[in-house]
């Protein structure tokens, strides 16, 4: 007997689910985020962006081979259809983003194993694009190296004060020294756009020190870089611990 296209494409479905990586999004800050995401090859995950009330969380399915980002936004406020403002990580006034977060944010990445010859997912915190919330991903059933990447750190408290972006008189937000100056030995670009002719800077060494395991600058690879294969994971804004 032929099988009709509409069951086709529930078989289809179901075997995307039974294969996708669970995304389990928890927010443990003390005021409501706004995680915000962008796929580079696939349906944003969480249609876009979404709120999440303190000490909440959503669960998100990624496909097989995808690849994208998530970001925390702060101090947000929508009307009923979706338009609005958020004053760090804003994604062109709208709740459900097509656009990348406005720097400084704290920024998770993931490319999602999809057939590939290592079979390997690929995750990172950055703070490339500078700092606005606490942020940490933990692989949960995988193998392989599969460790904690985050920024468990406040950098608001402690950013120069060339760095800070305030709001009512409060450091909302810590840009990265590539957004505050422009200025190619800070942004790897020009000259400096090879991980042998841009070197760690005295911003990015305060980031590192304070987060060893996020991206600290555009060549920090390394430290950074982690992979892990058949995983759920955890994100978490303002985490307690790694």
């Amino acid at each position: 007997m032929a099988i009709s296209s509409t069951l086709r494409r529930l078989l289809f479905l179901f075997n995307l689910l039974s294969f996708a990586t669970v995304f389990t999004v928890q927010n443990h800050c003390s005021f409501t985020v706004w995680p915000g995401s962008l796929s580079g090859n696939d349906a944003a995950l969480g249609n876009g962006g979404f709120a999440l009330s303190p000490g909440s969380s959503v669960q998100l399915q990624a496909p097989p081979g995808w690849s994208g980002r998530l970001w925390g936004r702060t101090g947000c406020k929508f009307d009923d259809s979706g338009s609005g403002k958020c004053i760090t990580g804003d994604c062109s006034g709208v709740l459900k983003c097509s656009a990348g977060g406005v720097p400084p944010v704290t920024l998770v990445e993931f490319t999602i194993a999809g057939g590939s010859a290592d079979n390997k997912d690929y995750y990172d915190v950055s703070l490339v694009d500078g700092y606005n919330v606490a942020l940490g991903v933990k692989a949960v059933g995988g193998s392989g190296d599969c460790q904690y990447a985050g920024c468990i750190t406040d950098l608001n408290t402690n950013c120069p004060i060339e760095l800070r972006v305030m709001d009512s008189g409060s450091v909302v937000a810590c840009k990265s020294a590539c957004t505050a100056f422009n200025r190619p030995e800070f942004c790897c670009t020009g000259d400096h756009a090879t991980p042998q002719t841009c070197s760690p800077t005295e911003y990015s060494k305060m980031f590192k020190n304070a987060c060893p395991t996020a991206y600290s600058y555009a060549y920090d690879d390394a430290s950074s870089i982690r992979t892990c294969s058949g995983s759920d994971y955890w994100i978490t804004f303002c985490p307690i611990e790694s």
